[in-house]
């Protein structure tokens, strides 16, 4: 099970973090999240991939910030069409597309992005671009039946450890936190991460 951290900021949190055995860390590009990373931290990830989240910007500033962070993972959180993907995919990231999942049309959404994209990540439908911090209803992934697998998103806290490990679907492929583990934005706390790890991954 593939666990990523988002929205990370601080250099010495990163470095914590990247000797936990985080298979992804995930920085934000979007300029109105509160976990805006900029400017860019000391030290990233030596062993942890690398992701950035972006918010319908222009395929330029994807790649310029892909070759300054070193990602290997572009998470796109707005309207990106399937041609965006593949061109990122052509230019060799790894592209990671988010929907909001909604009751029967998960299929609807994601059809056209088979084949473009590495991973789809299943987020709670909200207002806000980037996330809500609030868990869906996730029987309605049992309706999925695409090729690509997915990481779950969404208001995963500490206290999810139980609903996530009886949770099943074949195209299951990880899991994504946030805000759920922070202290302060874009400051983590590495002991509930940690303990988290253990449980998920056991």
């Amino acid at each position: 099970m593939i666990v990523k951290v988002c929205g990370m900021r601080y250099s010495d949190n990163i470095e914590q973090l990247d000797k936990l055995g985080v298979d992804i860390i995930g920085f934000i590009f979007h300029e109105n999240s509160p976990r805006f990373v900029s400017p860019k931290p000391d030290y990233l990830p030596q062993n942890s991939l690398r992701a950035g989240v972006f918010v319908d910007k222009n395929i330029e500033y994807i790649l310029s910030k892909a070759k300054d962070f070193g990602l290997d993972f572009v998470q796109l959180h707005g309207q990106e069409s399937p041609d965006v993907c593949r061109i990122l995919k052509e230019e060799g990231l790894d592209v990671i597309k988010v929907f909001h999942a909604k009751d029967n049309l998960i299929n609807e959404m994601t059809y056209r992005y088979e084949g473009v994209c590495k991973y789809f990540l299943f987020d709670t439908p909200c207002k806000e671009l980037g996330g809500s911090g609030k868990k869906f209803d996730w029987n309605i992934l049992k309706n999925y039946n695409g090729n690509t697998p997915f990481i779950l998103s969404g208001g995963i806290t500490p206290e999810s450890i139980s609903d996530l490990q009886t949770f099943k679907h074949p195209k299951l492929i990880g899991i994504d936190i946030n805000s759920g583990f922070e202290i302060s934005p874009a400051l983590k706390d590495i002991k509930k991460i940690s303990e988290f790890i253990k449980n998920i991954k056991q």
